[in-house]
């Protein structure tokens, strides 16, 4: 490798890592990370702000200001190329005088998909393209949501090493130790949504927030999937907090109808299929709303009618040496464990310790 494209490679890995940073936060936009270099030197960074805007090329744009001319601009993703509340970023590039610009990954969004990089060819920029794995999974919940019209979906289970996730009339047990605990945290605050089904909400009253000391604010919008509607008024996640959104073919009704009214968008009913149809209606529903990543959390019916939706892309298991005895609940309710961990449809791509606990991450097979 050249030391031109060691160079590129490295400030593009910097921008992706940059980028990475909004994942949680950017939806329903990509979460872009964008430098700005000249001779070496980084001039500018930006990365996409709460909420999608403004975009990271035109944050680090006006950080650099005049010393944007004649620059090179490493960015994660295609420069958008369509106007919508702001004019499109390649524009804003080229307006700017950059010289060269460095792109990760082509953006199949039919408004860009092209059209960014021939915006910069167009005005005389140099442009490469440089496709790394690393901006694939960094941008993989915008790519399946403009391509499959549903969010990336994550399960994440929490198992016992005689393969429970809980015990049956116990509530909330811990199976997993503090650390791997922390680390599913951190995973809630780089995520879209984070889901659970009735049964869980009923059995363990869970508040799905991140607890991690400064990423409060980077909690998760919170689902609830029911098959009726009725659930619990009183649940710790229909109280104050981030957003919640109940998921279901019929409307809820009684004292969850009236707070849902008191507080508008901050609790809504999301109205999905019935019946076998009840998990791609409700990946579309979230696709339409924005939402790019999805973690599901539990329990044990939910997590296998994900599965028999053929919709995970990743499975994490947390493996503890705790046992949970004869009234464990199975982490797939009638599914065996086997059917992600020996399953053609995925492959096993990595593990790692924490403490005590091992984590096994899943993926779908191509």
């Amino acid at each position: 490798m050249s030391d031109g494209r060691e160079t590129d490679s490295r400030f593009l890995d910097a921008a992706i890592r940059l980028g990475r940073l909004s994942l949680g936060e950017a939806h329903p936009n990509p979460a872009v990370g964008a430098i700005i270099v000249r001779d070496g030197r980084v001039l500018a960074r930006g990365r996409t702000a709460i909420g999608g805007r403004p975009h990271a090329e035109t944050i680090a744009i006006a950080k650099a200001g005049e010393w944007a001319r004649d620059a090179t601009i490493y960015v994660s993703l295609e420069p958008c190329a369509h106007h919508g509340r702001t004019p499109p970023c390649a524009e804003a590039i080229v307006a700017a005088g950059l010289s060269r610009a460095v792109v990760a990954l082509a953006d199949p969004d039919p408004r860009v998909s092209g059209n960014g990089i021939a915006i910069l060819e167009g005005a005389g920029l140099a442009v490469a393209s440089i496709e790394t794995a690393e901006a694939r999974a960094a941008h993989r919940g915008h790519v399946s949501r403009i391509t499959r019209q549903r969010p990336f979906v994550t399960l994440k289970l929490a198992v016992s090493s005689d393969g429970a996730i809980g015990i049956a009339g116990r509530g909330q047990v811990a199976v997993t130790g503090e650390i791997a605990r922390r680390h599913v945290h951190a995973l809630r605050s780089r995520v879209d949504a984070i889901l659970v089904g009735a049964g869980t909400l009923r059995a363990d009253d869970p508040e799905l927030t991140c607890r991690l000391p400064g990423l409060e604010h980077r909690s998760p919008l919170r689902l609830v999937l029911s098959a009726s509607g009725d659930v619990p008024a009183g649940a710790k996640l229909f109280g104050a907090g981030p957003a919640t959104w109940l998921l279901s073919p019929k409307a809820p009704a009684g004292a969850l109808a009236a707070q849902m009214a008191r507080r508008g968008d901050a609790l809504r009913w999301i109205e999905i299929e019935p019946g076998a149809h009840a998990i791609p209606s409700a990946l579309a529903a979230l696709a339409r709303e924005g939402i790019t990543s999805l973690l599901v959390e539990g329990g044990a019916r939910t997590a296998a009618s994900f599965l028999d939706a053929d919709a995970v892309d990743e499975a994490l298991i947390f493996k503890s040496a705790a046992v949970l005895g004869p009234r464990g609940i199975p982490a797939l309710a009638e599914r065996p464990l086997s059917s992600i961990t020996a399953s053609e449809a995925f492959l096993r791509a990595a593990r790692r310790r924490f403490g005590p606990d091992i984590l096994t991450r899943y993926q779908r097979a191509a």
